[in-house]
């Protein structure tokens, strides 16, 4: 079985989670990491010491907080990873649900497994680890067809006072200083972008109005 895991995964309780299913299959030296700069440092220090990392999991976003970092998202995390140690073993554990960008992780950026943030990831986390382990490919059932998309995006405290000032209709291009004036952080005008862009993107809207009436729908408002 694996001996030396890294979990680059920004969100406290899902790294938390991560590391109690390893610890159930008997897997002991785990580091994590929440940056992927922080994760690809590893990765070399390992190979360094003539001690490299047996697997890789990592989340495919991971939130601006204002942090610098080189390597903002998981597929950049993987790429440059296969390029330190190439024989590594890669899972993806994301929120993702669309079958083209899985299908693209697996065709061109070469992961060996992927699990799906959603019920049962403990399961299918403990199976992917088996497949990957005995140098076959993983993915998880509930991420075959993207068949739930609506419900793929993991809305965060930012995302919901985002959608919250938009849905009072304070203007895109003002959120940073009301952001500010509450000392929420990230606040410039750049991350707010970049949020409300993904979430359309996830949840296949092509408007603001849109995102802001499903969250009402959905209870988020």
């Amino acid at each position: 079985m694996f001996r030396k895991v890294l979990i680059a995964e920004d969100h406290e309780i899902a790294n938390i989670s991560i590391q109690k299913t390893l610890q159930d299959f008997g897997i002991q030296e785990a580091k994590y990491v929440y940056y992927c700069d922080h994760a690809l440092t590893w990765i070399k220090k390992a190979q360094r010491d003539g001690e490299p990392y047996d697997l890789l999991i990592t989340d495919l976003i991971f939130e601006d907080d204002n942090t610098p970092q080189q390597i903002t998202s998981g597929i950049e995390l993987v790429q440059a990873v296969k390029q330190v140690q190439p024989d590594i073993k890669t899972i993806v554990f994301s929120a993702e649900s669309r079958s083209r960008v899985i299908d693209d992780l697996f065709s061109n950026n070469q992961i060996d497994g992927y699990v799906r943030k959603a019920r049962r990831d403990a399961q299918y986390l403990n199976e992917a680890l088996k497949t990957v382990y005995a140098n076959k490919i993983y993915k998880s059932p509930d991420s075959a067809d993207g068949a739930l998309v609506k419900n793929s995006h993991e809305f965060t405290t930012f995302d919901i006072h985002i959608i919250s000032l938009l849905a009072q209709g304070v203007p895109q291009k003002n959120i940073p200083y009301y952001l500010q004036q509450k000392n929420i952080k990230p606040s410039g005008l750049s991350s707010v972008e970049k949020r409300l862009n993904l979430m359309r993107d996830v949840l296949d809207f092509s408007k603001n109005e849109q995102l802001v009436a499903y969250c009402k729908d959905i209870g988020l408002l």
